[in-house]
């Protein structure tokens, strides 16, 4: 089923929080949760980039805003944290569960989707923001972006839709979500979601920084020679020929600021 493009619900209803890894139950133990989050929120420890077996149980805990109650899951941790917890909404179809993010440390995935880097304010935008449908974009090895997957360096081609963006040396590859895709429901042809940026190899001896050439569409493609590739922060463990980045057909419904 397809998020609604419409702003799902408003807080306040039933929190509950995924504390991911020891720094997230730290954190949220020492001070992070107000005490009317607390009144409202259910706390599961789960271990960072929690899995199967983690997530699936407490999923049935989050669905109360099918009834009108405005629940939502709560991640606090990294955005491989993040992420981890939307695998495992893609592979359940539970996308239409509304999800707040509450970053632990810096966050390409706070930044991406407009939301506060600091953990206090975070959480309040969690108990009172608006739910809405955001693109959801993945990987052809199963994986999906909260943030950013970076590439490189590496000698290759991209691709965004059918649109060439660079070929040869480059410094780096950079693929986002783009939030200024249109929701799946509205549609069109040119519905977006995927931003990627590739910088050219340095030049002049390397004494400057190569050309920035950026593209936005609905899916991206890289082939090259085998190169480093970081997910959300986490450096993958085997290097990359070959991968492919598309959004997903279902956006999932992110908890942001009421004003955005």
């Amino acid at each position: 089923m397809s998020a609604d493009p419409t702003p799902r619900s408003r807080g306040e209803g039933l929190l509950v929080v995924l504390t991911c890894g020891d720094g997230a139950r730290r954190r949220w133990e020492d001070g992070l949760a107000t005490a009317a989050a607390k009144e409202t929120a259910r706390v599961v420890g789960v271990p960072a980039r929690p899995g199967k077996p983690d997530v699936d149980p407490v999923l049935d805990m989050a669905t109360l805003d099918r009834a009108g109650q405005g629940g939502r899951l709560v991640v606090v941790g990294t955005d491989a944290d993040l992420a981890a917890v939307l695998v495992r909404l893609l592979r359940t179809e539970r996308l239409e569960v509304p999800v707040a993010f509450v970053p632990l440390g810096p966050s390409v995935a706070a930044t991406v989707w407009g939301l506060p880097p600091d953990g206090a304010a975070a959480l309040d935008v969690a108990r009172r923001g608006l739910a809405r449908p955001a693109p959801l974009v993945r990987d052809d090895r199963g994986g999906v972006v909260a943030g950013e997957h970076v590439v490189g360096p590496f000698d290759g081609v991209v691709y965004c839709d059918e649109h060439e963006v660079l070929r040869g040396d480059a410094a780096g590859l950079v693929v986002r979500p783009d939030p200024a895709g249109r929701p799946i429901e509205i549609g069109g042809v040119d519905v977006g979601g995927v931003a990627v940026a590739v910088t050219g190899a340095r030049r002049f001896a390397g004494l400057r920084r190569g050309v920035e050439h950026r593209g936005r569409g609905r899916a991206a493609t890289l082939g090259c020679r085998p190169a480093a590739l970081r997910r959300d922060g986490v450096d993958d463990d085997r290097p990359l020929e070959r991968r492919s980045w598309y959004r997903h057909t279902v956006d999932w419904t992110l908890v942001r600021p009421a004003e955005t």
